[in-house]
């Protein structure tokens, strides 16, 4: 993930008086990602101590706002905190823009109209809707959940979506992919104004990482498809279950009777891409699938896949879900990496622990340093 800092919220920190960040909440809002905001921006401390920032909360009319969840909020602000804000973050809700139509209402678009010019604007998951029907995505770098990617796209077409990525830095405007996603976006903008060690204190406090790998490829299930009757169909089912050996476009094509250039004409209007590309996407999904299920060291992973070597393995995965197999393995099956023996033990967070060493419930977990792990 890139890191753009602009350096102009530090004039901020250094006025004399916190940060204020405002958080616009709507009716159906997910109460976790109200919550990261407050608790990210809220554990951010100076060397002497001191709260960095001040986190408050407003709706488009003060009072009850109801929840994903089987409790609603009382929200005391209106949008006039809005206009107080040094920065600005809209989480998603069920009911950010007219559905269908990409068009923001009129309490809504009345509310941004407060938000002072320079006011540093950040989006979480479906929030980036908000932000593109008001144009301030447009133009600009965005991202949002992988699953509202095509609704996006569709009425925003003014925005270059990049649906791979965490989060996106466009200097005052940022968004977030998806809710954890909004931890790193939080954690990027407190980097941005204040350094990487308070950044780092805060995730340490708050047992999160400082900084994850990758994108957001990694967390969409893609499983191996059953194929469809079809002129390639059963080349593609013969193929699903020898992906470990070798395989030849001649060798798939005499499966279906056809030469070389049918098959790869006919298998490209089915699959929507060519016979080697399909490979290579099923062979990853075989190796995601034995780093989630099982515990067969890489290289053999590699070679039940069909890439061959573990050098193979990687290269092809980085290049599919841009992080490494044993990250992901870490992300999707948890490891517990060996340590020298007597070392760490009995000690648990906060009493004593060793930065990027801990012992968490009775589990040794060690990560590289500077980055919380387990």
């Amino acid at each position: 993930m890139r890191e753009s800092g602009r350096g102009s919220e530090r004039a901020v920190a250094g006025s004399g008086r916190r940060h204020r960040v405002a958080v616009l909440v709507r009716h159906g809002m997910l109460p976790i990602e109200v919550g990261i905001v407050h608790r990210l921006f809220g554990a951010a401390r100076s060397v002497t101590g001191e709260r960095l920032y001040e986190v408050v909360t407003c709706a488009l009319e003060p009072g009850e706002v109801r929840t994903d969840a089987d409790f609603t909020v009382h929200v005391a602000h209106g949008p006039q905190a809005l206009a107080a804000a040094d920065t600005v973050v809209v989480p998603a809700s069920g009911a950010d823009y007219e559905p269908g139509t990409g068009r923001l209402s009129a309490p809504m678009a009345e509310a941004l109209g407060r938000i002072r010019p320079g006011t540093r604007i950040a989006s979480i998951c479906t929030g980036a809707f908000v932000l593109a029907a008001a144009g301030i995505l447009d133009g600009r770098r965005a991202t949002t959940h992988w699953s509202s990617v095509e609704d996006f796209r569709r009425l925003f077409p003014d925005v270059e979506l990049d649906a791979d990525v965490l989060y996106t830095d466009e200097g005052e405007v940022l968004t977030a992919a998806g809710v954890a996603s909004g931890m790193d976006l939080c954690l990027h903008m407190i980097r941005r104004d204040h350094g990487a060690t308070v950044a780092n204190d805060v995730a340490r406090r708050t047992v999160v990482p400082p900084h994850r790998e990758g994108g957001q490829a990694q967390y969409i299930r893609r499983p191996v498809p059953e194929p469809r009757a079809s002129s390639t169909g059963a080349a593609r089912a013969w193929a699903l279950e020898h992906l470990d050996r070798p395989l030849s476009l001649r060798e798939l094509a005499v499966r279906e009777s056809m030469s070389v250039r049918t098959f790869t004409r006919r298998f490209r209007e089915e699959a929507g891409i060519s016979p080697n590309q399909w490979l290579t996407q099923q062979r990853v999904e075989r190796a995601r699938q034995l780093l989630e299920e099982t515990e067969l060291p890489v290289d053999r992973i590699a070679t039940a896949a069909g890439f061959g070597t573990a050098a193979s393995l990687r290269r092809h995965f980085q290049s599919a879900l841009g992080v490494s197999p044993r990250a992901y393995r870490g992300t999707f099956r948890g490891s517990e990496p060996r340590m020298p023996r007597g070392r760490g033990r009995g000690r648990t967070p906060g009493s004593g622990c060793v930065w990027g060493r801990w012992v968490v419930g009775g589990r040794r977990t060690v990560g590289r340093v500077g980055r919380v792990v387990g």
